[in-house]
């Protein structure tokens, strides 16, 4: 019988601690800090965005983050038309180097070297799995709705042998008309990998930038999806960066939970637009 996702309605909403804002550039990297008001031996990550967005853009959810006790670094690079993925990953990597080795707060602010993991949604899911090759630093990532990048995050992920998230379109997505293939991401994932769909849920619904999509005719921000979205974040990374046995089924590839499906075995290869014959020699 599979694991539940057990308060994820009570993660998807704002978190004990008081939210401190800084400012990254401070470290000459451009971006924002958000850390919980105080806290020793915190778990960390870096936060990516997607194409064309910035960091405001997902200033709800990082402040969601850090309201649950997680600090954040979010480089605000590489916004532009032409991003270089591999230089928008090296940034992430930065992001992580400063937000443990960099004093945070007034001093009551620690990040624990041993705790950190990287976050990334489209262009930055990508970006996230290029950044954790061979990096023993990053302990874990989380892939929300990863788009395609160069160099291949799809092929990157077949050599990363720590737990991962992916978050993405359920049975009924269609990777051939989608900016990424989170299931295809999933299923080279080395080590272990959970693959979460919620409902209704697609890339262009994550971000905030609400206004904008509307004026571009880009769909629009869901602010259902995000708060289901950035419950299971911190549930995953508590689990996984905090050693917090709570939420010990954030890490199962089969857990349940309200309005949010799991896949998993022939699920996973069928959304990963896979068949049997092919599955084990995909050279894409």
């Amino acid at each position: 019988m599979s694991a539940k996702l057990k308060k994820l309605s009570d993660l998807s909403k704002r978190g004990p601690h008081r939210v401190l804002e800084g400012d990254l550039g401070y470290t000459g990297l451009p971006g924002k800090v958000y850390t919980p008001a105080e806290g020793k031996n915190l778990p960390g990550i870096a936060f990516g965005h997607d194409w064309m967005k910035k960091v405001d853009d997902y200033h709800g959810t990082l402040r969601h983050l850090a309201s649950w006790g997680i600090a954040v670094a979010a480089p605000d690079t590489e916004t532009g038309f032409r991003p270089d993925h591999r230089g928008f990953a090296a940034d992430l990597e930065t992001s992580l180097q400063i937000l443990a080795g960099v004093r945070l707060g007034n001093g009551n602010i620690s990040v624990a070297p041993s705790k950190l993991g990287i976050v990334g949604h489209g262009m930055g899911g990508g970006a996230a799995a290029l950044a954790a090759v061979d990096n023993e630093k990053v302990k874990t990532v989380a892939s929300v709705y990863p788009a395609n990048v160069a160099p291949s995050a799809v092929e990157a992920a077949r050599t990363l042998f720590i737990p991962g998230m992916v978050v993405g379109p359920g049975e009924d997505g269609d990777a051939l008309f989608d900016p990424g293939n989170p299931a295809k991401l999933a299923y080279n994932w080395a080590g272990d990998v959970v693959y979460r769909a919620p409902k209704k849920g697609d890339q262009q619904s994550f971000s905030e930038d609400g206004m904008i999509k509307r004026v571009l005719g880009l769909g629009k921000s869901d602010r259902a999806l995000q708060e289901t979205v950035r419950g299971l974040l911190v549930g995953y990374l508590l689990a996984v960066l905090d050693d917090d046995n709570t939420y010990a089924g954030y890490t199962d590839p089969e857990a349940a939970g309200s309005g949010v499906e799991s896949l998993s075995g022939e699920k996973l290869v069928k959304a990963a637009g896979l068949t049997r014959d092919n599955a084990g020699f995909s050279l894409f």
